[in-house]
């Protein structure tokens, strides 16, 4: 299977411990104003951007397998259930399964060189590159953290402000907002500034399921991977939700609608030729619909033999792509008779995505820098 990201030089992001601490790399004039000869200078004036993602097990062990779901799976913005039904049965009949079966899922698609998984890798490029983009502001620090797992949110945001940061700039990687993601990160951003005695000033990005250049490098990305073979039709698989969460207030499927809408209008292509669909179910209660297996299936047995598969709700290529999508959505369309199957990679760290987060920055950031 390609490796859909790369791996970038030597040189990594150094891991929390050994980055800089309160004093490292001070900038001019950062002694306190009213701080004697002696004081100890303290890095101040900087603005922190930390990107989040969902998450990664630290390796594809049982254990490590089972800390990863039990934190991901308790969450209630996750599965809101009572707790009193549903930790029992997560604990007692779920992590005593799953991890074996998401260990084989991520075995699958591990990146072997680092030994993490690709959402890791991609992520970490992500926040290296768009670094460089404002390397030239020492005021600014760009890092990355997950909701689940490691680096935690928690520990970044104690890392950007040990390095000067009053403001952090906090952008789950989320184009279409829904509360299982991007209000779960929110979530877990502010209850760590719950713990602390000075907070640093933050704000949250909005969702950018609509961003001109958003619609331009998923229309390009659909370009540069078909060339000039036009598919029967291109499936834009998002992951599902609840439908009642719909009902309930979420705008996810209503974002995930209009990014559908727009792609297809920039592409020019006809709307019957791209289906929206939603994979990733969980639980018995209905989801959102079309679901992606099925919709793949439907779309062979009425002879179009030709698809292809992009996941535009995706900032990383993660389990979902590369393992759900590329073996059990496939396996779905060539056993209803599909001949030919095309994944479109997601955005991952490619020049037009890492364009995006920044302007998308240097919006937020406006009045700070």
């Amino acid at each position: 299977m390609p490796v859909p990201f790369r791996i970038l030089p030597p040189n990594p992001m150094p891991s929390p411990a050994a980055r800089p601490k309160i004093g490292d790399q001070v900038l001019p004039g950062d002694r306190p104003p009213r701080g004697g000869p002696g004081h100890p200078p303290v890095p101040r004036g900087r603005v922190g951007v930390v990107i989040a993602n969902l998450g990664t097990p630290d390796s594809t062990g049982y254990w490590a397998m089972r800390r990863y779901l039990n934190e991901f799976l308790s969450d209630r913005r996750v599965i809101d259930m009572s707790p009193w039904f549903w930790q029992p049965l997560l604990q007692l009949v779920i992590l005593t399964r799953r991890p074996f079966t998401s260990g084989a899922a991520y075995r699958r698609i591990w990146n072997r060189d680092l030994d993490e998984s690709p959402l890791l890798t991609i992520t970490r490029n992500q926040a290296r590159l768009l670094s460089e983009v404002f390397a030239k502001d020492r005021r600014i620090v760009v890092e990355y953290c997950m909701r689940y797992g490691h680096p935690s949110i928690d520990s970044m945001f104690r890392v950007v402000r040990d390095r000067g940061c009053e403001r952090i700039l906090f952008f789950p990687l989320y184009p279409q907002y829904a509360a299982p993601t991007t209000a779960t990160a929110n979530d877990q951003a502010f209850r760590s500034l719950m713990t602390m005695k000075w907070q640093p000033a933050v704000r949250t990005v909005p969702a950018y399921h609509d961003h001109p250049l958003y619609i331009e490098a998923l229309g390009r990305s659909v370009l540069e991977t078909l060339g000039e073979a036009k598919p029967d039709a291109l499936v834009l698989s998002f992951h599902g939700l609840p439908e009642r969460y719909l009902a309930e207030g979420d705008p996810y499927h209503c974002q995930c609608q209009k990014t559908a809408r727009l792609l297809t209008d920039w592409l020019g292509w006809d709307s019957e030729r791209v289906v929206t669909a939603f994979q990733s179910r969980f639980g018995r209660e209905e989801w959102l619909k079309p679901y992606s297996v099925e919709a793949v299936a439907r779309l062979a047995r009425d002879g179009r033999r030709r698809i292809a598969v992009m996941a535009p709700g995706f900032a990383a290529d993660c389990v979902e792509t590369l393992e759900e999508i590329q073996e059990e959505i496939r396996d779905s369309f060539e056993a209803a008779g599909g001949e030919a199957f095309t994944y479109i990679p997601c955005l991952n760290d490619s020049p037009a995505h890492i364009r995006l987060l920044a302007e998308i920055v240097r919006t937020e950031l406006s009045g700070w820098i």
